[in-house]
């Protein structure tokens, strides 16, 4: 009995609209991310490094430490990929511009959809409803 309720428990709550939705926004968030990080390593940040002397952004790094052999064996440098930090930066802050953007441009266009459609007319309060009803039943005994 325990392990039913538990399973019913588990499928209402995954089958609410809001998890989905939730589900389907993460989904979609991580294709988008990828699609803008490609847009800025790909596209935008050549020209920035050819504009600053022709350097690839993620090849910039400190070298604490020089490679060194040691008994035949070669121990790798010791670097602080600062290249790199700022490549991830770059995608962070265009991201963020983007989904930013993408957002007020769906408000944008709700605000506009909400404007065209016509309110309602107001329900009529009780006090309306009793004075109709009598007039009705006053007409009726004429």
């Amino acid at each position: 009995m325990g392990k039913s309720s538990f399973l019913q428990d588990f499928k209402a709550f995954v089958m609410k609209g809001n998890v989905v939705d939730m589900a389907v926004g993460v989904i979609i968030g991580g294709a988008f991310g990828k699609i803008v990080s490609s847009v800025v390593a790909d596209i935008i940040m050549p020209p920035i490094g050819l504009l600053v002397g022709g350097m690839n952004f993620a090849d910039l790094k400190w070298v604490m430490k020089p490679a060194e052999m040691v008994n035949g064996q070669e121990i790798a440098a010791v670097t602080l990929n600062y290249g790199n930090f700022l490549q991830v930066t770059f995608d962070f802050i265009i991201i963020a511009l983007s989904i930013f953007l993408f957002i007020k441009l769906i408000a944008k266009l709700s605000a506009r959809q909400q404007e065209e459609a016509p309110a309602a007319p107001p329900a009529p309060s009780q006090e309306e409803v009793l004075l109709t009803e009598i007039r009705d039943l006053l007409k009726e005994k004429k």
